[in-house]
């Protein structure tokens, strides 16, 4: 039986949630709360936020929306970085606290809105020509 305060939490997460165009989930092992404290300081500089999840409540929050196929990574100490405007911006700043913080890995992000067309498009003719790259370089090892 869940308790009140999970049922808060899981609600408020949801609601936080809802309509982000931009979600990166990281795993935060080895940081100090200084560097999260400066990660969170960095990110709400370009309109972001950083949670620290439980994983079972984020699973819940997500499930069923726009963000559900988060719920497979999360695993492990689980941090969250999202916006609502963006995603560009977000990316920049992860990776720029991960160069001073390597200890901070980014497992896996979500993009909504025309960025995530984009990105669709640009990587379909990219599968296509790896795959015609690939064809050509069996044809050309192939003895006549």
């Amino acid at each position: 039986m869940p308790t009140q305060a999970k049922t808060d939490s899981v609600e408020a997460l949801k609601e936080r949630l809802g309509g982000v165009k931009t979600a990166v989930l990281t795993e935060y092992r080895g940081l100090s709360v200084a560097q999260l404290s400066e990660l969170r300081k960095q990110l709400k500089g370009v309109a972001a936020e950083y949670k620290v999840v439980k994983n079972r409540l984020a699973r819940i929050a997500v499930k069923g929306g726009d963000l559900d196929a988060l719920g497979a990574y999360l695993k492990g100490p689980t941090g969250l970085a999202f916006s609502k405007q963006d995603p560009v911006a977000v990316a920049k700043a992860l990776q720029a606290f991960v160069r001073t913080n390597p200890q901070l890995s980014q497992i896996v992000g979500a993009v909504q809105g025309p960025m995530a067309q984009l990105v669709s498009l640009l990587q379909a003719p990219l599968r296509e020509i790896v795959y015609v790259l690939e064809a050509r370089g069996k044809d050309a090892a192939e003895p006549a």
